[in-house]
């Protein structure tokens, strides 16, 4: 019997870092970032309210142009997979890093400037079933009225 696994990761937060992208002898660019998520929970012990910051490290790749929107502050959502990967330091020791290989960034609002729903995505978008499954109408014939008489229902439209 095969085991099945996941490897997901959401992140909602904020930029720790404006981005850095560099490329790759071939010629691939990979972007960089920080996200800092919070977390406020009670202390059992003392009864007091207590915050809490981890950093995550994110790369980015083949998405230079957008690069230049993810600057420190701005509220970003992040979904991707954990990696590992292993190098040695100047000193000759081996190191670990892990990092978030992000497949979407989404710019959401908050801190450092106006919200937006520009972003990135490394895979297409699913589009959803229509909500009814009766039979569509044939589009009314072209010339003369108002474009709205096209024929277009609400289970036309995408949101």
């Amino acid at each position: 019997m095969a085991s099945r696994s996941v490897n997901k990761v959401i992140l909602v937060g904020n930029l720790g870092r404006d981005a850095e992208t560099k490329f790759t002898p071939s010629g691939v660019s990979m972007t960089r970032f920080s996200v800092a998520t919070g977390r406020r929970y009670k202390d059992q012990a003392t009864g007091e309210w207590k915050e809490e910051t981890d950093w995550s490290n994110v790369v980015l790749w083949r998405a230079e142009n957008l690069a230049p929107y993810l600057t420190k502050g701005k509220q970003v959502y992040v979904e991707g997979r954990l990696q590992t990967r292993s190098y040695e330091d100047k000193d000759g020791q081996k190191r670990y890093s892990t990092e978030v290989v992000a497949d979407d960034v989404i710019l959401l609002g908050g801190r450092g400037g106006e919200g937006g729903d520009a972003g990135f995505s490394q895979e297409p978008r699913m589009m959803s079933a229509p909500r009814s499954s009766a039979p569509r109408s044939a589009p009314a014939p072209s010339g003369g009225g108002s474009p709205f008489d096209a024929g277009i229902s609400d289970d036309d439209v995408p949101f």
